[in-house]
């Protein structure tokens, strides 16, 4: 079954959420309509794979070359060398023992294989703290601002959540903008500070008004940033030093976004960056635009960081939590 919202968090909370509704059948209606939509964005990851699928498991004998060119299929799609011969090497083990006869056995059992790879740590978010402080960050260009303001869109409206929004990006002015604007589209309070002003400061009042305004989450934005440049990497963890002064244990999640266009590169970039900052799961953007969709099985793999969300477009909708077996689904089928 596809992943919804409701999945992602840990609530404690055993009531009914706000767009709870009567109608039998809808939750999976709506589902299905997720994994329809997550398939037509992943098209290019699927085309580029499909015909080798095709060329090499459902014609011709399955010998030598058969592995070879399903393992330069699944690294033309980013899955990563490593990652890719575990799978192939798996695969073909099974098909040699006789366990697997034709090709959409085999194309069901690779579909097993990657699925089983994503699925690595807790890819839940813990929502019982009171408040939950979320931070955000990540590299230049990769969404974050845009992941942000949609997130504090589905906790206020699909989870019924009330929600503070820090932006704590005070170096670009037009974040705070973007941020303002998702806070009037979610219907949430925001607390901004002016342009080069502290990040740590804007980040303590949020927390600080969050508390007083009985906020259930708060989310913080940060200011882009590469993994080399050690001054902004040492302000973020300023910002962190910050937050855990109003609340000893937060921030409570910290979530990367990573470009999935950039393939290879997003993903060095990220395992720098996670050794640098704790990251408790990964946001994969851009999904819709590149033939490399495999990338989050690569991540997921050689990080062991859970990837929670992924976003395929630049709908509200295009966010949406990640679920191993219908991503795996969605590459192949």
């Amino acid at each position: 079954m596809a992943r919804d919202w409701r999945d992602l968090f840990i609530t404690g909370d055993d009531g009914p959420t706000a767009t709870a509704t009567s109608a039998e059948g809808e939750p999976e209606a709506r589902r299905g309509g997720f994994f329809r939509r997550l398939r037509e964005n992943l098209s290019k990851t699927r085309q580029a794979l499909g015909a080798e699928i095709q060329a090499t498991l459902f014609e011709g004998d399955l010998d030598a070359a058969t592995w070879e060119r399903l393992e330069e299929a699944l690294i033309m799609a980013d899955v990563g060398a490593t990652t890719t011969a575990r799978v192939v090497g798996q695969l073909e083990q099974e098909a040699d023992a006789g366990g697997l006869v034709g090709g959409e056995a085999l194309t069901a059992r690779l579909t097993e294989l990657l699925a089983d790879i994503a699925r690595v740590g807790d890819d839940k978010i813990d929502l019982r703290h009171e408040p939950t402080v979320i931070l955000m960050v990540g590299v230049n260009g990769t969404g974050k601002t845009t992941t942000l303001g949609k997130i504090a869109w589905h906790l206020r409206n699909e989870m019924g959540k009330k929600v503070m929004l820090g932006a704590a990006d005070t170096f670009r002015a037009a974040a705070t903008e973007q941020l303002q604007g998702w806070a009037e589209r979610a219907g949430v309070p925001i607390v901004t500070g002016p342009e080069g002003s502290d990040p740590g400061a804007v980040a303590w009042d949020a927390i600080v008004q969050g508390r007083a305004q009985g906020a259930d989450v708060i989310l913080i934005d940060t200011a882009g940033r590469l993994h080399t440049q050690d001054d902004l990497m040492a302000e973020l963890t300023k910002v962190r030093r910050v937050i855990a002064k109003q609340l000893p244990d937060a921030p409570h999640e910290t979530l990367l976004t990573v470009d999935a266009t950039t393939g290879q590169n997003g993903l060095r970039q990220a395992k720098l960056f996670a050794e640098a900052v704790q990251v408790d799961g990964i946001v994969l953007t851009k999904l819709d635009g590149t033939a490399k969709g495999g990338i989050a099985l690569a991540i997921a793999a050689d990080l062991q960081i859970p990837v929670k969300l992924i976003g395929v477009g630049e709908a509200l909708e295009d966010l949406r939590p990640f679920e191993p077996d219908e991503f795996a689904r969605a590459l192949l089928s």
